[in-house]
C-alpha cells in the first residue's frame, strides 16, 4: 500500500471484480479536478491477472493526469511497450528478468515532472543521488536484451502451455479446487490455486519437502499470517484465500518438472484432508 496518507496526500483506491480485474470507469470515476497521479498494476504478482492498462492510460490521457504502471511482474513474460500503453511512468525490477537483485529501472517520459527521492549529486540525470550500480546496470540491461529475444523465439507461449497443463491436471485430479483470476488475460507463468478444506501453508511445507517450491501470497509479503488482500479483494473467503498456492513457472522449468507436480500436489493435497476435520465433516455429509 502507498504510504500517503500520513503525508496529507489523499488516495483513493479502486476494487477488483472476482477476476481480479480493475473496471476502467471505476478508475474513470474516481479521478477527481485535484489528482494528480493513477498507478495500476500491469499484471498482478499472485494471480498474474493483466490489467486493462491502455484504457486506462487513455482515460488518464483524456484527464490530464499521470499514469503510472508497475510493470515488475509483466516485463519479460508479455511485451511492454510504453507508447502502446501510453503510460507516464513505468518500473520494472531485475529479479523478475533474470537480472542481478537490487536494481531495477524506472521509464519516465519525456516532459514528466518528477522530482528526485534522493538529493546530494546529479547521477541518474538528477533523479537518485549516489554512485551508480554499474554492474546491476549492466547486468539488467543484458537480461532485458535476452528475455526480448526468448519473446520473439516463443518462449513464453511454451510456458503457458506448461502452466495450462498443470492447471488442467491438477483440477482434474483435486476436488474443490479452482483456479484465481481465471477467465481474466493472464501472463504465462503464473497460476494461483485454491485447495478448499486445507491450510495453504501446511501444503507448502508439504510439497517444499518433497521437492516442489510453491508460495502462498506474494513473496515479498510471506511470514504474514493474515490471507491475502489480493485474494479477499477479489471476494474470496478467508479461509479460501488461506488455502490458496502461487506456483510460478520459468525458462528452466521443463514438462518433466510440471508432471512431478501434477503427481505431488493432489496427493499432498489429499493427505492433509486426511487431517482436516472440516473436510471430512463435509464428506460425511456428502456421502
Amino acid at each position: 500500500h502507498l504510504q500517503f496518507d500520513d503525508r496529507g496526500i489523499e488516495v483513493t483506491y479502486v476494487p477488483v471484480d472476482g477476476r481480479c480485474l480493475v473496471d476502467p470507469a471505476d478508475v474513470r470515476r474516481a479521478l477527481r479536478p485535484n489528482t494528480k497521479l493513477v498507478t495500476i498494476m500491469m499484471a498482478n504478482n499472485e494471480t498474474g491477472v493483466l490489467q486493462p492498462v491502455q484504457e486506462i492510460g487513455r482515460i488518464c490521457a483524456e484527464a490530464d493526469v499521470y499514469f503510472h504502471t508497475d510493470a515488475v511482474q509483466a516485463a519479460s513474460k508479455i511485451p511492454v511497450r510504453v507508447k502502446d500503453i501510453g503510460c507516464d511512468l513505468l518500473s520494472i525490477s531485475g529479479h523478475k528478468i533474470h537480472a542481478p537483485q537490487g536494481v531495477g529501472a524506472l521509464y519516465v517520459r519525456k516532459g514528466t515532472t518528477l522530482e528526485p527521492r534522493f538529493f546530494g549529486g546529479s547521477h541518474e540525470r538528477s533523479r537518485r543521488a549516489g554512485t551508480e550500480n554499474v554492474p546491476g546496470i549492466v547486468g539488467l540491461g543484458n537480461a532485458a536484451r535476452l528475455a526480448l529475444q526468448d519473446l520473439e523465439n516463443g518462449e513464453q507461449l511454451a510456458i503457458a502451455a506448461l502452466r495450462d497443463r498443470l492447471e488442467t491436471a491438477i483440477l482434474d485430479k483435486v476436488e474443490a479446487a479452482g483456479v484465481n483470476g481465471v477467465g481474466a488475460p493472464r501472463v504465462p507463468n503464473t497460476a494461483n490455486i485454491y485447495f478448499d478444506y486445507i491450510e495453504g501453508e501446511a501444503l507448502v511445507i508439504a510439497l517444499d519437502l518433497k521437492g516442489l517450491a510453491v508460495s502462498t501470497g506474494a513473496a515479498c509479503s510471506s511470514g504474514a499470517i493474515e490471507p491475502s488482500h489480493v485474494l479477499t479483494a477479489m471476494g474470496l473467503r478467508p479461509d479460501r484465500a488461506r488455502a490458496s498456492l502461487r506456483f510460478s513457472l520459468g525458462k528452466q522449468n521443463s514438462a518433466d518438472d510440471v508432471d512431478f507436480a501434477i503427481q505431488l500436489v493432489p496427493a499432498s493435497v489429499a493427505r492433509l484432508r486426511e487431517l482436516s476435520p472440516l473436510y471430512n465433516k463435509t464428506a460425511a455429509v456428502s456421502s
